[in-house]
Parts: C-alpha cells; sequence; structure tokens
C-alpha cells in the first residue's frame, strides 16, 4: 500500500495543475499598449457593452421572428354535469353531449404590420448604435488608461529623481561633514546639507505613497486584479519621440464616435416619423386553423368518432378615428427630430471648444516641455560646475545647494512637462476623433 501511495503522489502532483481554474492573466514589466489591450479584454464597463450587444442581437431577433408564421395549439377536454338548455317556442330542451374534447391547431401570418416593418427597417441602425457605444466606451477607457500610465511614470521619475537627489546631498553632506571636521569651513554648511537631505527623503518618501495610489487608479481603469502586481515600463527616448503632433490637421466630425452615434440617431428618428404614419395603414394578417372535435355521452368512447372543422382567412383591422391620435403623434416624431438638428448643432460647437482647448493646451505644454528641457541640460551644467569650484575653495557652500535646488527643481519641472505634453497630446488626439 505505501509502495502503492509513493507511486500515486508524483503523478497527482504532476498532472494537479492541468485540474486547478485558469487565474486571470496578469502583467509584469508593462507597456502602454499592453496596458491599453489588457484593458480592452478585461474591463467591466467594455465587458458589459458586449453583453448589451448580444442583448440587442437577441431583442432584434424576437422582434423579427413576428414576420414567420405564428403555429399554436389550443385543447380542451370538458365533462357537462347539466347540459346547455335552449328554448325552442314553449319548449326548454337540453341539448349537447355529457363530454367535448377539442383540439386546434391556427397558424397567422404577418403580411403588413407596422411593428414588424419598423423592426426590420431599424435592425441593422440598431445593431450600429450598440456598436457605437462599445467604441466610445473603448476609446475612453484607452484614454484613461493612458493618462493614468504616465501618471504612474511620472510619479516613478519623481521617485527616481529624489533618490539620485538624496545621493548628491549624502554625498555633499559628507564632503561637508569632512571640511568642517578639517576646520575649513564652519558647521553651518553641514547642517544645511542635513536639511536639505531631510527635505529630499521626505519628498520621496511622498511620492512612494502616492504611486500606491495611482497604481490602484490604473488597475481599476484596466480591471486588473488589485492582489497581482504590476509594473509598468517606458522606453524615455521613445517618450520624448512622441510628443509631437500635426498641430496643422483640421477637424473632421465623422472622426468623432459621438458625432457618429447622433447621425445614428437621427437616422432611428427618422424611421419613427415613417413608422407613426404608417398607423393610417390598415394591419393585414392571414390566419387557418384545423380543429378536432370529439363529442359523445360515455367518456370511455370519446375519441371514436372526429368531428373536424378547418377554416383559411384574412384580416384587415384599420381605425378609422382615434380622435386626432394619430395626427399628434406624426407632430411629435417630427418634433423630436426637428430636435436633432439642434444636438447636431450643439455638438459640433462642443467638439470645436474641446479641440480648441486641448490643442491650447498641448501647444503651451509643448513650449514648457522645450524650455524646461533647455533649462535642464543648464542647470546640470552649473551645478557640475559649482560642485567643482566648492571642492577646490572657489565657490561657498551656500552656492553648491543653490545649484542643487536649481537642478533639483529643473528636473522634476522637465519631468512634468514631459508628462503633461504627452496627457494634452492624447487630448487633442481625442478631440479630432484620431483615437479608433
Amino acid at each position: 500500500m505505501k509502495r502503492l501511495i509513493s507511486f500515486i503522489r508524483p503523478v497527482i502532483i504532476l498532472f494537479l495543475p492541468l485540474f486547478a481554474h485558469p487565474q486571470t492573466d496578469t502583467l509584469q514589466q508593462v507597456t502602454l499598449q499592453q496596458c491599453v489591450e489588457f484593458a480592452i479584454r478585461h474591463q467591466p464597463l467594455i465587458q458589459q457593452s458586449l453583453i448589451d450587444q448580444k442583448i440587442v442581437e437577441t431583442t432584434i431577433k424576437s422582434k423579427l421572428a413576428d414576420w414567420y408564421p405564428q403555429l399554436n395549439l389550443n385543447a380542451n377536454l370538458q365533462h357537462n354535469f347539466q347540459l346547455p338548455a335552449s328554448k325552442f317556442g314553449d319548449s326548454v330542451i337540453r341539448i349537447g353531449t355529457n363530454n367535448t374534447s377539442t383540439a386546434g391547431l391556427a397558424v397567422t401570418q404577418n403580411i403588413f404590420n407596422r411593428d414588424v416593418l419598423l423592426a426590420s427597417h431599424t435592425a441593422q441602425d440598431v445593431r450600429t448604435q450598440v456598436r457605437q457605444i462599445t467604441e466610445a466606451e473603448k476609446i475612453n477607457i484607452v484614454v484613461g488608461v493612458s493618462q493614468a500610465y504616465y501618471g504612474v511614470l511620472l510619479t516613478q521619475k519623481q521617485i527616481e529623481l529624489a533618490g539620485e537627489d538624496i545621493i548628491r546631498l549624502q554625498r555633499s553632506l559628507k564632503d561637508a561633514y569632512a571640511q568642517y571636521q578639517a576646520g575649513i569651513v564652519d558647521k553651518i554648511d553641514y547642517k544645511r546639507a542635513t536639511i536639505s537631505l531631510n527635505n529630499a527623503m521626505a519628498q520621496k518618501k511622498g511620492s512612494e505613497d502616492s504611486l500606491k495610489a495611482k497604481y490602484a487608479v490604473l488597475k481599476q481603469l484596466m480591471g486588473y486584479p488589485d492582489s497581482s502586481f504590476l509594473q509598468v515600463r517606458y522606453d524615455s527616448v521613445q517618450m520624448q519621440n512622441e510628443v509631437n503632433l500635426d498641430t496643422a490637421l483640421e477637424i473632421n466630425y465623422q472622426n468623432r464616435i459621438e458625432f457618429r452615434i447622433l447621425e445614428t440617431q437621427r437616422r432611428l428618428l427618422q424611421a419613427n416619423i415613417k413608422y407613426t404614419k404608417l398607423a393610417y395603414f390598415p394591419s393585414i394578417s392571414a390566419f387557418g386553423a384545423y380543429n378536432f372535435n370529439y363529442l359523445n355521452n360515455q367518456f370511455s368512447s370519446l375519441y371514436a368518432q372526429n368531428y373536424p372543422t378547418s377554416y383559411i382567412g384574412l384580416q384587415l383591422a384599420l381605425p378609422i378615428f382615434q380622435g386626432f391620435k394619430r395626427v399628434q403623434d406624426i407632430r411629435g416624431a417630427e418634433l423630436q427630430f426637428q430636435r436633432s438638428d439642434y444636438d447636431v448643432i450643439s455638438l459640433k460647437d462642443t467638439i470645436n471648444t474641446q479641440y480648441e482647448q486641448a490643442m491650447a493646451g498641448y501647444k503651451s505644454n509643448l513650449y514648457n516641455y522645450n524650455v524646461f528641457r533647455e533649462n535642464l541640460q543648464l542647470a546640470s551644467d552649473v551645478y557640475n560646475t559649482l560642485e567643482v569650484q566648492y571642492k577646490a575653495g572657489i565657490k561657498t557652500y551656500l552656492d553648491v545647494i543653490t545649484g542643487e535646488t536649481d537642478l533639483r527643481d529643473a528636473e522634476i519641472a522637465y519631468a512634468n512637462a514631459l508628462y503633461q505634453v504627452l496627457v494634452s497630446k492624447i487630448s487633442v488626439q481625442k478631440a479630432m476623433g484620431l483615437i479608433q
């Protein structure tokens, strides 16, 4: 028995992963593209939109099913304790049988029905509308994930800069303290270095705490498991190459998903006008039935003899007067379509405003980015020069602290400018409908 268990145990361990429940795929060291692709597959709002598409499709098929013949079966079994009575002259006579049973097959076929006609004419536009809503959700998710991604990168960069700043300050503190011990300078220099070092460490701690919150936002937008590890990565050279955008492009309203959704809604409103006008036309349907009739006073012989009936026919239904209801319905449908004209105007104005604001923000941030990039190079050169001069006894430590502060501020300003220009570029692309 022990030998059998010792043989089976490794086999179970080997094949156990095959029977384990599949886990949600997780990511490590991800790029922006990978974050977006993960969000498209897992974000709950997008998954709900995809389910909504399926719901709409089943609803359309349900409505269109009314074009097919409708077949119904009705069956009945009845026992009369007292037969129905009829009066003939001065005599009252009971007629009928004690036991009756009927079974009937009835079929109807719509020939002209405005409800079914509306479903047929609008099916494609309804499908288009729900797909466009899903596309709009995806665009919003792409924008949100991209901005959250850059927010994480900015905070990571701030932590990295704070770390580099701490290393420089620790080195400066060491040098200042050594000069103080040698009697070259007083204790003010190394105390100033200590203050700057403490400030840098506090700033780094704050950024590290902020990073956790920004990762939580990114995970939420991606539909990523909160308990799973996620680490973003980036190529700083590639990010710098992505800041440029063709500012000469003009707005094409058709590129905006909101505009296409509105056009689809207007087509549905036009179809509703036609639908209300069809209320003046009759509904026409064909019908037919075949009935089995069984009559007998003896229940045991009830189904011995069948007395069938059958028929076919056409049915026409046309309301003659409804208190001008149809007139008002048509007028209301036309007013709804007329109202949508102003929705188009309002949407165009909104798109233009969004574009102008986004483009102005992008141009401003791009200018700042170029300025702060140059400032970073200048601040780095100044700091390196001051550090050499301080060690040579030419400059005071206050000059070094000032140079180090300018360098730190320049690095932070450059990182912020890079983040802002990339985020504003996304806003411009969204305003122009370039995110598909």
